[in-house]
């Protein structure tokens, strides 16, 4: 299994980044996926994840600008980040298989991708 995360880059504060989790030897659809993300110095923490029921969660911090969402037909899950603030800075992950959100307990994880906000 492989999820291969991409779509990171630097962007200003008020701008958009669309991440992408592409899978292989996985079902997407089939599993929970989520997005995580951790700064310097900082734990953790749940940005958003999708249930193979296709039900969102999301992280306190981003609801209402982050969107998550499935395209089965590609095995790709993807995170659209709107309205970026600095504080969103962080690399990011996809993880699938998610078990427990707040404990970020997942089957499988994806390398990392960077996201920087700055002006």
């Amino acid at each position: 299994v492989q999820l291969q995360a991409s779509g990171g880059g630097s962007v200003q504060p008020g701008g958009s980044l669309r991440l992408s989790c592409a899978a292989s030897g996985l079902n997407m659809s089939a599993n929970t996926v989520g997005w995580y993300r951790q700064a310097p110095g900082k734990q953790r923490e749940l940005v958003a994840a999708i249930t193979f029921a296709g039900y969102p969660k999301y992280g306190d911090s981003v609801k209402g600008r982050f969107t998550i969402s499935g395209d089965n037909a590609k095995n790709t899950v993807y995170l659209q980040m709107n309205s970026l603030k600095p504080e969103d800075t962080a690399v990011y992950y996809c993880a699938a298989g998610v078990r427990n959100y707040g404990l970020g307990l997942a089957d499988y994880w994806g390398q990392g991708t960077l996201v920087t906000v700055s002006s």
